[in-house]
């Protein structure tokens, strides 16, 4: 590739082959950018010529990226947001004419919980705005609050330092799930009868208690897990289908049950609550765009104060 004199080069143009290489074809990054397909398909060969590369070959119905392109498109990405940034940090933050990507690190039942209200309220104030939610290990939050790779995270109480912030949204009771017509797990069940079910116990990890097995160990007591799997819903559905018993929170519980048959009891067993809280980095704390997400998130899940 030969060399190219950055002043001759149109930002617009590299906004175009971000939404080619996102969308996969011309009329697609035509729609997502409001240009007609003629205005994408005349800066798409002015790219051709400026980087002396093909950029897309045809595959199907498709553009696929040639290697020159795969190489271009993340650090176009981390340009492209970061001026994005920059340039509302000088404007004020305007979520009906912003165009980035947030990333939020929550787990699945946070995703059920919040995504659902979260991305109908995006589709109507801030259309230009996506949205990324993965699920980071416990240990990488900070570092990705840190480096930018997180702009925000949802979790229980974790041991981070003094530069990540944390507000408190919510504290959920413990529950216990059973199928409708289970023989002996019914209202006002004991703690006995809970001890003598299988479990269902939900988690990422694959050795090592949960919130209950702690509980229950301080008072001397074991369950027996009979599953151990990392989705509630299948967790749920497991549950349908036979005796199986499964401990989770109120809210997602409650939620998950009305649509699989699922009955929905107290826990025979005084617990602490589970506290959820919203983590983001000292270095956003300020920044509008920042303040604006975190505002979605806790509102989304049904929490008016500000973050």
């Amino acid at each position: 590739m030969h060399m190219i004199n950055l002043s001759r080069v149109d930002l617009n143009l590299l906004v175009v082959l971000e939404a080619i290489v996102a969308e996969g074809g011309v009329s697609r990054a035509a729609e997502r950018l409001n240009l007609t397909q003629p205005a994408v398909s005349h800066a798409l060969a002015r790219l051709r010529e400026l980087f002396d590369d093909p950029l897309f070959v045809r595959a199907g119905r498709n553009l696929a990226p040639t290697a020159l392109t795969k190489g271009l498109v993340e650090p176009l990405r981390q340009s492209l947001q970061a001026l994005g940034a920059l340039i509302e940090k000088g404007e004020g933050f305007d979520p009906a004419r912003a165009r980035t990507v947030f990333t939020v690190s929550m787990r699945d039942p946070m995703e059920v919980l919040i995504l659902p209200k979260l991305m109908k309220r995006l589709a109507r104030e801030a259309p230009g705005i996506d949205l990324r939610t993965v699920q980071m290990r416990r240990r990488s939050v900070e570092n990705g609050l840190a480096d930018g790779t997180l702009d925000a995270a949802f979790d229980v109480a974790l041991p981070l330092s003094e530069r990540i912030h944390r507000q408190r949204i919510s504290a959920d009771r413990f529950v216990v799930a059973a199928r409708k017509g289970h023989p002996r797990v019914r209202p006002g069940f004991t703690l006995a009868t809970y001890l003598a079910e299988k479990h269902v116990m939900v988690t990422s990890r694959r050795r090592g208690p949960g919130a209950e097995d702690i509980e229950l160990g301080q008072h001397g007591q074991r369950r027996h897990v009979s599953l151990r799997c990392r989705n509630y819903l299948a967790a749920i559905q497991v549950v349908a289908g036979s005796d199986l018993v499964l401990t989770m929170t109120a809210r997602y519980a409650s939620l998950l049950g009305a649509a699989s048959g699922v009955r929905v009891l107290a826990m025979p067993l005084r617990m602490p609550t589970l506290d959820l809280f919203l983590y983001w980095h000292d270095r956003v704390h300020n920044d509008p765009a920042n303040r604006w997400l975190r505002l979605q998130l806790v509102e989304a899940l049904g929490k008016t104060a500000r973050p």
